[in-house]
């Protein structure tokens, strides 16, 4: 059985903070565009840093650290892999979805057209350009792909190959840069920006195969990263650049979210341990049902304890979200998630052979 590592579950924390910061300041910007302050909010969330995009994509780096390791050594690894991903997605995703319908038509009285459930029930929506039921769903699928990438990369014998990762960020890069700079097509733009959000996946895997096992060095991770930000700059002054309006997407403060966040990752993952926090880790344990379920403990806060406009109100308004999404969020943790995942352990196939730690490893164990 793998160990926690205490700092991923801190960057975890600090990730699903920033995204529900985000959402917490985009509803005091476009429900109450009063008082003095209403501009620099404004601005500091979307001009300048997408806090959302940068929890996002700093989730995509652990994802990157963790799940390439996470194929058991076993009779049938892609077998137990995909059994452990479902039991770890799922539940907790579907209790979501049923949180999410029970709000919309008790607040709302919106419902969904039954088609459109069926589909998001499967996580596969996207792939059949079926519309998410929330928006905040879309980051499921790029998890989705990195899952497949992974899994057809350790069938192929290639996904802990030395340099594999390593070609990946670096074609990414480099034919995603061009493509933005040279072609001026949306679609075009979509296809990029998904394989920008698959190449920090990858360069999270590249640093923890430079600070775990010593496989690469630290010129790997600094040519890649560059790329990557020359990549993520250019994308993002194509697709997102232009005339900021209310919708927080313009390409400086989507960019330097992208940059930002490999930033970040990277001095958490030099220091290690010595990053974590006990208070953040715990948030960042619960961290997926935080994801899936802040947005509504929001919705419903703000329909029925509104404190008013003004910096006090505002933090008011912000300190209980952020408490009760903490509260809820364990409570489907230790509900549904916990068990769930507990639960998939009993289809794994036996182990061909006992654990060995890495040596890096030794006294804090591999992460999950």
């Amino acid at each position: 059985m793998h160990k926690r590592l205490a700092f991923i579950d801190t960057l975890r924390g600090i990730a699903v903070l920033a995204v529900l910061v985000q959402h917490v300041l985009e509803v005091i910007v476009q429900k109450h565009p009063t008082g003095a302050y209403y501009w620099g909010f404004h601005d500091a969330i979307g001009y300048y840093m997408n806090f959302g995009r940068f929890g996002v994509v700093l989730f995509f780096f652990v994802s990157g650290f963790v799940i390439p390791f996470s194929f058991p050594d076993s009779a049938t690894p892609v077998r137990d892999f995909a059994i452990s991903r479902f039991f770890r997605l799922y539940p907790a995703y579907w209790t979501s979805i049923v949180i999410g319908l029970v709000t919309m038509v008790l607040l709302d009285a919106t419902t969904f057209p039954l088609w459109q459930i069926a589909a998001n029930v499967t996580m596969l929506q996207t792939f059949a350009n079926i519309p998410n039921l929330w928006v905040f769903y879309w980051t499921l699928a790029i998890e989705l792909l990195f899952y497949v990438s992974c899994t057809i990369l350790f069938a192929l014998g290639l996904l802990n190959q030395r340099l594999t990762a390593v070609a990946i960020v670096i074609a990414a890069a480099l034919i995603g840069t061009a493509a933005a700079m040279l072609v001026e097509n949306r679609t075009i733009s979509s296809l990029m920006e998904v394989g920008l959000n698959l190449s920090a996946m990858f360069l999270g895997k590249i640093i923890r195969d430079t600070v775990i096992g010593g496989k690469l060095q630290w010129r790997h991770v600094t040519v890649c990263t560059v790329l990557y930000a020359i990549f993520a700059a250019a994308l993002s002054d194509r697709r997102f650049g232009g005339v900021y309006q209310e919708n927080f997407f313009y390409s400086y403060s989507i960019g330097s979210a992208y940059i930002c966040a490999a930033l970040v990752f990277i001095a958490f993952a030099a220091f290690g341990e010595r990053m974590a926090w006990r208070p953040l880790a715990f948030v960042g344990v619960i961290s997926y049902s935080v994801y899936l379920m802040s947005p509504f403990a929001i919705v419903w806060v703000h329909r029925v304890l509104w404190f008013g406009d003004g910096p006090l109100a505002w933090a008011a308004f912000a300190a209980v979200i952020v408490a009760l999404s903490i509260l809820l969020s364990w409570i489907t943790y230790s509900f549904v998630e916990k068990p769930c995942i507990a639960f998939g352990h009993r289809f794994r196939s036996k182990r061909r052979k006992p654990i060995v730690l890495e040596p890096a490893l030794s006294t804090q164990g591999a992460a999950e």
